[in-house]
């Protein structure tokens, strides 16, 4: 029975995760599908400090809010491939709060550049795509992601049990 009670209890955190990031992206949406996005769900991208639940709740709310957003087909797999990256690395990385976005931040400058540039087309070099991709990743899972982690870091132990259901 306690086993039941972890799977769902990994289950809803990672759909709620998925949720949240969706709605995120879809309320945001003018900032976060441009040259220079700021994508407020990737601060999103501190949870998997806390759960190892987040790691695929944020790969489905990114793959969802990549579908919401019209992205073509290579920038929904591939840019939701790299949250996924950057996920897992900052779940890696979750004993040093400082470097958990750092994953998120690389893995989305290297992957959805190309995209951006090959992809949708855009007139830019790519070194110049790359700058303001960093920029706004820096913007949105490093400077939003502290501010989230901090909040959630006061109420981690009541949020985020292991063993019990708040529901």
């Amino acid at each position: 029975m306690k086993d039941r009670r972890k799977t769902l209890l990994y289950m809803c955190q990672a759909a709620m995760t998925a949720c949240i990031y969706v709605v995120l992206t879809v309320v945001f949406a003018t900032i976060s599908f441009n040259l220079i996005q700021i994508r407020v769900a990737e601060a999103l991208c501190i949870l998997p400090m806390f759960t190892n639940a987040a790691v695929p709740g944020l790969f489905l709310g990114c793959l969802i809010g990549n579908l919401s957003g019209g992205g073509i087909l290579i920038d929904v797999i591939f840019g939701s491939l790299a949250t996924l990256i950057g996920a897992a690395g900052g779940y890696a990385l979750r004993f040093n709060r400082w470097l958990v976005p750092i994953p998120t931040v690389v893995a989305n400058t290297l992957i959805v550049s190309p995209i951006l540039k090959y992809g949708y087309l855009i007139d830019a070099p790519l070194w110049l795509i790359m700058v303001c991709l960093f920029i706004g990743e820096m913007i949105s899972s490093y400077v939003l992601g502290e501010i989230l982690g901090s909040a959630l870091l006061k109420h981690r132990r009541i949020l985020f049990k292991k063993d019990k259901i708040l529901i």
